[in-house]
């Protein structure tokens, strides 16, 4: 989950840039575009089944207090009239996209946190 995470903010950053570039090289992403939102949905799903699963373990929820304003950022950077593919809109995925990771890191620790704890 912090992987695909992490992925999805290098994604958000440097997406704008592809955009701007692809016509230099002759290319052209005209039905690509949306595959954003398709990524917001897939990290949606993923972000909430791993984070039910770490809570499982450990009872706290301290990772759903970066996923949830993680994952409205990415909501309304992606379904709302910012997905227009500006620097605003960028901005606004990124963050939402590194809340994301950092809600799947805090996830992670607090599971081997309890792991340890239990072994000892």
């Amino acid at each position: 989950g912090f992987a695909a995470s992490f992925v999805c903010a290098i994604h958000c950053a440097l997406w704008p840039w592809l955009l701007a570039l692809t016509p230099a090289f002759g290319l052209e992403l005209g039905g690509w575009v949306d595959l954003d939102q398709a990524f917001v949905v897939f990290a949606t799903f993923l972000g909430v089944s791993t984070l039910t699963l770490g809570w499982r373990r450990h009872r706290t929820f301290h990772a759903w207090l970066l996923l949830i304003p993680g994952l409205a950022l990415v909501w309304i950077g992606a379904f709302s009239p910012l997905h227009d593919h500006t620097l605003t809109h960028a901005v606004v995925m990124t963050i939402g996209g590194l809340l994301l990771a950092l809600a799947h890191l805090v996830n992670l620790r607090l599971t081997h946190a309890f792991k340890a704890a239990a072994a000892s």
